[in-house]
């Protein structure tokens, strides 16, 4: 006995069932349509659900439970309410036990059964006792009733479509939702597409169609037939009172938290591997996984050409160290029909390049294992990224006395100007706030630029909700300290809506699972308390170094964070090129008026020699790329 397949959901409500208008036999062709879009998601099973105005899909990729009492939608004893998930429900030993000791009756061994109980016991409460990563859609056809909920980290993707006329439809992924309603218009939210161009993806709710949302991590949604649909969050990362202990005592239990995140993660009847990119967070989750496992682990790595564009070497240090099975790849610039295909996965512009090094690293893991485990969430739950210590500079600025602060500013302006020109908007800024100058340190397009960029067609929808969003998740953190409230605004934000996103994506169009340890609950909320000196230090992730001493080898713990992604500027330059100009700079580009086309030439002819112009060149073509295939292109 033990968790459910991963896999893709899909449905409709109807809240037109009454009307004699109402065709039910076109809904179910609609959630036939998603659960064949979804078919990479879960190859190995097909199910569909259909009662009292309501249809659930299902499509299956088998981990555990192989059998077919496993496969969805289940239904509860009276078959009046039948739930999909996606996704692994870890304490479901210890809810099933407690259920069945109140009388309920189950019909198979998987772990998604537990919701159907739970909520009868509970209602939509039943949400918050769920530990895991999961997306569900349960539907009580006696109560007429839709309960839709996602997990606290939001590792499991959930889109929804109120529909014209009343009714919701739902999907695992955007693409499988809009291409299910082939009569209805597709059209481009260019307000959410303006903060696309800040970010790199479109922040939650919203996606880049009008009208088409995300269900918020940590947030379950409720739709009644007569009512509108009412969502609410259900668990929030803890704040208060921090840690006490000393920085032994903390290492020794971040250490046995992250055992424990392991060691239920390696649940499986079928293959289980690990991505290894010899960095500090993946490298402790292979050490963690060889000292509990009996067979060698198999593990994997991509790099690149060029050797100063490769992390090979370390993954190789780390794979000797504790005698994997070592798998590599190393991945050349002949790719464009890979970021196509990136892009129909996505569903929406998502222009983290990182996400077609995932796409090659899970396609090759695929080969070898069902499931694969992941050093992610670590720089969101730890202080990993090197931008909080950039951050500190404005906090020492906010802590001078009023007097001096403008000389501070001059003075630091006058090295960042010679030592990091890119960061000066963000010197610029300081006296705005956090929830303003921190985006500069890391946002695509500033307003600045953004004013020298967008055409006729985008300068009316241009607005400053990033702002706005960041302000407001600053504002609900309950960490102590100015370090905790980024992590938590990171966690919210990027690590949400770009690294799990980009991670699922990748993962699942290649039918792989991928699990995480470091956005184990337990884990997340223990760093949520810990006092600021353990997390950053001369580097972040203080307490994961210190904890991992003696079992990960120090050149790797001693190592500068290296980001994750393609060699941008030598292909964006050297190779894609030619690809580059000819859809930025061609007729329909031209005739979209997004952009001002001498600022996008500009910048293609700037990408050798301006550090961040490769990024905010690839960021347009994917945008680009996007409205030709889902605007542009034939329905």
């Amino acid at each position: 006995m033990g968790p459910s397949p991963v896999c893709g959901i899909s449905g409709i409500v109807s809240q037109t069932v009454s009307h004699a208008s109402h065709d039910a036999s076109h809904d179910e062709m609609a959630v036939r349509r998603m659960n064949d879009a979804l078919q990479h998601r879960g190859p190995d099973a097909a199910g569909l659900w259909s009662r009292a105005g309501a249809v659930l899909g299902h499509r299956r990729l088998s981990i555990i439970d192989l059998t077919p009492e496993g496969t969805q939608p289940l239904l509860n004893e009276d078959e009046t309410v039948g739930v999909v998930v996606n996704g692994e429900i870890y304490n479901f030993a210890e809810l099933r036990a407690g259920l069945v000791e109140r009388g309920h009756v189950f019909r198979s061994r998987s772990d998604s059964e537990v919701v159907l109980h739970l909520y009868e016991d509970h209602g939509a409460d039943c949400v918050a006792k769920l530990t895991g990563m999961f997306a569900f859609a349960l539907w009580d056809a006696k109560k007429g009733r839709l309960l839709l909920a996602r997990d606290r980290a939001g590792k499991k993707p959930l889109f929804y479509w109120p529909l014209p006329g009343g009714g919701l439809a739902f999907a695992s992924e955007l693409h499988a939702l809009v291409r299910a309603f082939p009569d209805l218009p597709r059209t481009p939210d260019l307000e959410a597409i303006d903060e696309y161009l800040t970010l790199q993806y479109v922040p939650s709710p919203r996606t880049a169609f009008r009208g088409i949302f995300k269900l918020p991590a940590a947030h379950l949604a409720v739709l009644d037939r007569d009512s509108d649909l009412v969502i609410r969050r259900y668990w929030s990362k803890p704040g208060g009172a921090e840690l006490a202990g000393s920085e032994d005592e903390l290492a020794h239990e971040l250490r046995e938290l992250l055992a424990k995140a392991v060691r239920r993660r390696l649940v499986a009847d079928v293959p289980v591997g690990a991505f290894l990119s010899g960095g500090l967070d993946s490298s402790t989750i292979v050490a963690l996984m060889a000292t509990q496992s009996t067979r060698p682990v198999e593990t994997f790595s991509i790099g690149f050409p060029h050797a100063s564009d490769s992390e090979l070497g370390w993954a190789r240090q780390v794979a000797a160290r504790f005698k994997t099975n070592h798998h590599e790849a190393v991945v050349t610039p002949a790719m464009t029909d890979v970021v196509a295909e990136t892009v129909r996965h996505h569903g929406e512009p998502f222009a983290d390049s990182s996400a077609v090094a995932t796409y090659y690293l899970a396609k090759m893991t695929r080969q070898h294992v069902t499931v694969a485990l992941s050093g992610d969430g670590s720089d969101e739950t730890l202080a990993g990224y090197t931008r909080y210590a950039t951050a500190q500079l404005a906090h020492v600025h906010d802590a001078l006395p009023a007097p001096l602060r403008g000389a501070y500013r001059a003075g630091l302006r006058a090295v960042v100007k010679v030592a990091a020109p890119h960061a000066l908007g963000f010197v610029d800024h300081l006296k705005d706030g956090e929830a303003v100058r921190y985006p500069y340190i890391m946002c695509q397009f500033t307003p600045e630029e953004k004013h020298l960029l967008l055409g006729p067609a985008m300068r009316g929808a241009s607005n400053s909700r990033v702002f706005e969003r960041f302000e407001r998740v600053l504002s609900e953190s309950r960490r102590a300290s100015r370090l905790g409230r980024l992590i938590d605004l990171d966690w919210h934000t990027y690590l949400v809506d770009d690294i799990n996103a980009k991670v699922d994506i990748a993962s699942m169009a290649h039918a792989l699972e991928v699990r995480c340890p470091f956005l184990d609950t337990d884990v997340v909320e223990f760093a949520a308390r810990l006092p600021r000196r353990m997390l950053m230090r001369r580097q972040g992730k203080h307490l994961l170094r210190a904890a991992v001493r003696g079992l990960v080898p120090p050149a790797i713990t001693k190592r500068r964070k290296r980001g994750f992604g393609l060699p941008l500027r030598r292909w964006m330059k050297e190779d894609l090129g030619t690809l580059t100009r000819d859809v930025l700079l061609g007729q329909r580009a031209r005739e979209r008026g997004l952009f001002n086309q001498a600022e996008v030439e500009r910048l293609i002819d700037a990408m050798g020699t301006e550090r961040d112009a490769p990024d905010r060149v690839w960021t347009l073509l994917i945008l680009e790329l996007w409205f030709r295939e889902f605007i542009d292109g034939p329905r």
